[in-house]
Formats: structure tokens, C-alpha cells, sequence
């Protein structure tokens, strides 16, 4: 009986809950931290590289949220994912094989790793469809991708606020449905 309790406990909804707010912790960490918006190509560290925390872009939002709320290092399995399935992934950037320095902090990059990992959601307007850690890719007029995590934290409407770093840094506001939407993915250990 007390088995079948802690099994269900494990695989309810709850647990991605537990998940969810693991990211979002972690991904509110980040702000006052992570001030300025820094796009600059670096050699990083494998695994586990990051740019220095104080800078990143979008991605980090999402790579540094990942790799402390879930010890889950986007680096190293974008990296292993795209060695194995190059032909997969966008070739936007006329890259002829992966680079562990920056395939995981490009938004397409991201979203073709989630799809490929069954991580992909409906898109809606519904604002009761995104939960607490939901990873959500958009358009930046006029062609920008851009990524957020979904709070935990709702405006006065109902309307999750979104942790990003759109050019200040690390924020947490109001901008899930401000641009267009490209994606919607829940995260599954």
C-alpha cells in the first residue's frame, strides 16, 4: 500500500509541478544577477559551460534554469543530440557540424530539441495552459526567436508572467502573449 502511495505520489501531476517550480526558482534567481543582454560567441567549458552570470541572452535564461532547478545540462544534450542527428537541426548559421560553444544557446536549436524529445504543447491563448516552468518560444519583430519560462506569479487577469532576458537582463513581467507564439513545451525528467 505505502509503494503504491509514493508511486502515484512520483508520477502524478504534482511531481511536474515539483519540476515546474524547480525551473522557475532558479530562473528567478537570475534576476538582479544576470543585467545585461551579451550575444558575444565564447568558448565555454563542456559540459557544463556558461558565460559569466552577470551577461547572457535568452537561452541562458533557460540553460541556467534547467541546469540548477533540474541538474539537466542543455549544453551537453543538445550537443549529443545534434552530433547524432546534425541533419535534424536548423542550418541557419551554415555550421557544417555542432558546436558545443553555442548550438544550445540558439533558440531554434532549442526548439528543435524539444520537439525531437516530445516535449511540445499545444499553442493557445489560454492562459490556464501554461504552467509554472513551461518553456515558450515566440517572434521578436521582425524575425527574433526568443524563449521565456513561464512564473509561477499572474498579473490581476490571470495572465502568467514570463522570466526572460530580452535586452535588461533577467526580468520577470508581463509578456507571454506580446509576440507572436512559436512554441510551448513542458520539460520531462
Amino acid at each position: 500500500m505505502r509503494l503504491l502511495l509514493v508511486l502515484t505520489l512520483l508520477l502524478s501531476p504534482l511531481h511536474a509541478q515539483d519540476s515546474g517550480a524547480k525551473v522557475v526558482t532558479a530562473a528567478r534567481k537570475q534576476v538582479g544577477v544576470t543585467v545585461s543582454y551579451d550575444p558575444a560567441y565564447l568558448t565555454l567549458a563542456y559540459p557544463g559551460g556558461d558565460p559569466p552570470r552577470e551577461r547572457g541572452v535568452c537561452t541562458d535564461v533557460i540553460i541556467r534554469a534547467l541546469r540548477d532547478g533540474l541538474a539537466q545540462d542543455l549544453q551537453k544534450l543538445v550537443h549529443e543530440d545534434m552530433r547524432a542527428s546534425f541533419s535534424a537541426y536548423p542550418k541557419n548559421w551554415g555550421l557544417s557540424r555542432p558546436d558545443k560553444n553555442i548550438d544550445h544557446r540558439r533558440v531554434p536549436n532549442l526548439q528543435t530539441f524539444f520537439k525531437r524529445r516530445g516535449y511540445s504543447l499545444p499553442l493557445t491563448k489560454e492562459p490556464a495552459d501554461f504552467r509554472p516552468g513551461n518553456l515558450v518560444t515566440c517572434t521578436v519583430p521582425p524575425n527574433l526567436p526568443h524563449v521565456m519560462i513561464v512564473s509561477d506569479k499572474k498579473t490581476a487577469a490571470g495572465i502568467p508572467l514570463a522570466i526572460h532576458n530580452i535586452g535588461r537582463g533577467a526580468q520577470e513581467e508581463d509578456v507571454l502573449f506580446t509576440f507572436p507564439l512559436t512554441g510551448h513545451y513542458r520539460w520531462k525528467e
